[in-house]
Protein backbone atom coordinates (compact mmCIF):
# COMPACT_ATOMS: atom_id res chain seq x y z
CA UNK A 1 0.00 0.00 0.00
CA UNK A 2 1.14 3.85 -0.91
CA UNK A 3 1.43 6.42 1.98
CA UNK A 4 -0.21 9.05 1.03
CA UNK A 5 1.63 12.46 -0.81
CA UNK A 6 2.42 14.41 2.39
CA UNK A 7 2.52 18.04 2.08
CA UNK A 8 4.45 20.53 -0.62
CA UNK A 9 7.83 21.17 0.85
CA UNK A 10 8.21 23.93 -1.55
CA UNK A 11 7.83 27.32 -0.49
CA UNK A 12 5.97 29.82 -3.32
CA UNK A 13 6.07 33.33 -3.39
CA UNK A 14 4.00 35.29 -6.03
CA UNK A 15 3.52 38.88 -6.47
CA UNK A 16 -0.23 40.01 -7.27
CA UNK A 17 -0.48 43.23 -9.76
CA UNK A 18 -0.07 46.40 -7.81
CA UNK A 19 -0.06 44.58 -4.55
CA UNK A 20 1.76 42.47 -1.94
CA UNK A 21 3.73 38.59 -2.45
CA UNK A 22 1.51 36.22 -1.45
CA UNK A 23 3.96 33.64 -0.05
CA UNK A 24 2.46 29.94 0.58
CA UNK A 25 4.18 26.94 2.33
CA UNK A 26 6.92 25.90 4.89
CA UNK A 27 8.61 29.25 5.44
CA UNK A 28 9.79 31.23 8.05
CA UNK A 29 10.29 34.98 8.05
CA UNK A 30 12.75 36.91 10.44
CA UNK A 31 13.19 40.13 11.51
CA UNK A 32 16.22 42.79 11.01
CA UNK A 33 18.10 41.27 14.37
CA UNK A 34 17.16 37.47 12.98
CA UNK A 35 14.60 36.92 15.35
CA UNK A 36 11.47 35.01 14.13
CA UNK A 37 8.41 36.29 13.60
CA UNK A 38 5.55 34.14 13.50
CA UNK A 39 3.18 34.42 10.17
CA UNK A 40 0.08 31.97 12.43
CA UNK A 41 -0.33 30.79 8.72
CA UNK A 42 0.84 28.59 6.28
CA UNK A 43 -0.06 31.72 3.54
CA UNK A 44 0.71 35.33 3.93
CA UNK A 45 0.94 38.36 2.11
CA UNK A 46 3.99 40.74 2.72
CA UNK A 47 4.33 44.30 1.87
CA UNK A 48 5.72 45.15 -1.29
CA UNK A 49 4.58 49.47 -0.94
CA UNK A 50 6.41 50.06 1.95
CA UNK A 51 3.29 51.88 3.82
CA UNK A 52 1.84 48.87 5.68
CA UNK A 53 1.44 49.51 9.66
CA UNK A 54 1.12 45.76 9.76
CA UNK A 55 5.03 45.55 8.28
CA UNK A 56 6.17 43.44 7.02
CA UNK A 57 2.59 42.30 6.34
CA UNK A 58 0.31 43.67 3.69
CA UNK A 59 -2.48 45.44 5.32
CA UNK A 60 -3.98 46.85 2.18
CA UNK A 61 -2.50 50.73 2.34
CA UNK A 62 -1.25 50.04 -1.58
CA UNK A 63 -4.53 50.07 -2.50
CA UNK A 64 -4.98 54.05 -1.14
CA UNK A 65 -1.06 55.01 -2.01
CA UNK A 66 -1.32 54.68 -5.96
CA UNK A 67 1.37 51.54 -5.69
CA UNK A 68 1.78 50.14 -8.94
CA UNK A 69 3.89 46.93 -9.78
CA UNK A 70 3.50 44.45 -12.44
CA UNK A 71 2.94 40.80 -11.00
CA UNK A 72 5.37 39.53 -14.10
CA UNK A 73 9.26 39.54 -12.97
CA UNK A 74 11.98 40.74 -15.21
CA UNK A 75 13.20 38.65 -17.64
CA UNK A 76 16.46 36.90 -16.50
CA UNK A 77 18.67 34.25 -17.60
CA UNK A 78 18.12 30.71 -16.42
CA UNK A 79 19.88 30.07 -12.75
CA UNK A 80 20.35 27.07 -11.04
CA UNK A 81 21.67 26.28 -7.32
CA UNK A 82 25.21 25.34 -7.59
CA UNK A 83 25.84 27.38 -10.50
CA UNK A 84 28.16 29.52 -8.47
CA UNK A 85 25.77 32.60 -8.55
CA UNK A 86 24.68 33.36 -5.30
CA UNK A 87 21.04 34.48 -6.25
CA UNK A 88 20.80 31.35 -8.05
CA UNK A 89 17.34 29.09 -7.39
CA UNK A 90 16.41 25.66 -8.01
Amino acid sequence: MQEAPGPDPRVVIAPTEDGPLIVRGDFVILDGEGGEIDPGRRTVALCRCGQSGLKPFCDGTHRSTGFRAPATGPDRPDRTVGSGDPGAVS
